[in-house]
């Protein structure tokens, strides 16, 4: 079987998170001992016992749940479970570069860390919003935004699966949107339009940062949000990151990509199961198994080793 890792962003984080394997896993205790380390705070402490308010700001948001992640894939490696290729959803390409040996894991969590406060300055607080557009294909959100905008910013931001795509932009053009749209459709509470056009700022605010960061070759090949394209050597990855801000995550094509590259067995690596129940919904058939703790990863190789 061909494993593909799936890396979860932010919208998974609960207060606990990555815990099981802290406690019973010396090799992921010091993945967070080494975030703690890199970031001049007690990163473990805030997402085993929060506060919730405190873990869900953005700039807190992404160390954690990079940190979480890279954990749980590191005792999937401890038990022989290891990615033949990976893609992550927003802050989760971090993740997925990390175990691809790209980016040094001390400088992926200071690098999210700042990130997640760029994205969230870019925008004064109130004045952008996201949400989900519910039971419409892409060309019919894109109209809707279109029609919506009245002079401001509305957005496709994230496709997650035929019929479930996020939009972002200003506060009044994405309530427009909702209202055009229907009664399925919902805003989401998030602080700032991801993923948009207004995002630019964020960006060439990260390109500094990510200019004194080293990247290696990667060991395996990981899919990138920005065009769904592969990465596999290292001078792809800064600018796809950077591509990645201001730009609409794939994640669509990016799991149809996964499985066009041979991937045949899925595992959700980290906080959450948004990942696993978009991947029904994106390919028929096709189940993922989630891994956010000891017993999630008993039951994948379990799985796994059912599958032959």
């Amino acid at each position: 079987m061909k494993a593909a890792f799936l890396f979860p962003g932010q919208g998974s984080q609960s207060v606990g998170m990555g815990r099981s394997f802290y406690e019973t896993s010396a090799a992921a205790k010091a993945v967070f001992e080494e975030a703690n380390d890199a970031l001049g705070f007690d990163l473990a402490r805030l997402a085993f016992a929060g506060p919730e308010s405190d873990l869900a700001l953005t700039a807190n948001t992404q160390p954690a749940v990079l940190t979480a992640s890279v954990a749980a894939a590191t005792v999937c490696g401890e038990r022989g479970l290891t990615p033949a290729l990976a893609a992550g959803h927003s802050l989760g390409e971090y993740s997925a570069l990390v175990i691809a040996g790209a980016l040094r894991f001390a400088d992926a969590v200071r690098l999210v860390r700042r990130r997640g406060e760029f994205m969230q300055e870019a925008v004064p607080v109130g004045t952008g919003a996201m949400a989900a557009i519910m039971g419409l294909e892409l060309g019919a959100v894109e109209a809707l935004c279109k029609e919506a905008a009245q002079g401001e910013v509305v957005e496709v931001a994230n496709i997650n699966s035929a019929g479930q795509i996020v939009v972002a932009g200003h506060k009044p053009a994405v309530e427009r949107a909702v209202a055009l749209a229907g009664k399925k459709s919902v805003m989401l509470p998030v602080s700032a339009p991801f993923h948009s056009s207004l995002m630019s700022p964020a960006a060439e605010r990260l390109a500094g940062e990510l200019a004194a960061v080293t990247v290696s070759d990667l060991a395996f090949p990981v899919v990138r949000n920005a065009d769904a394209g592969v990465t596999r050597a290292a001078d792809e990855v800064k600018p796809f990151l950077l591509r990645q801000v201001a730009s609409p995550v794939r994640w669509t094509e990016c799991v149809q990509r996964l499985s066009a590259e041979g991937a045949t067995f899925f595992v959700e690596v980290g906080p959450g199961r948004v990942l696993s129940g978009l991947l029904r919904r994106i390919l028929d058939g096709v189940r993922g198994h989630s891994i956010e703790d000891a017993a999630g990863l008993d039951k994948a190789l379990e799985a796994l080793a059912a599958s032959g």
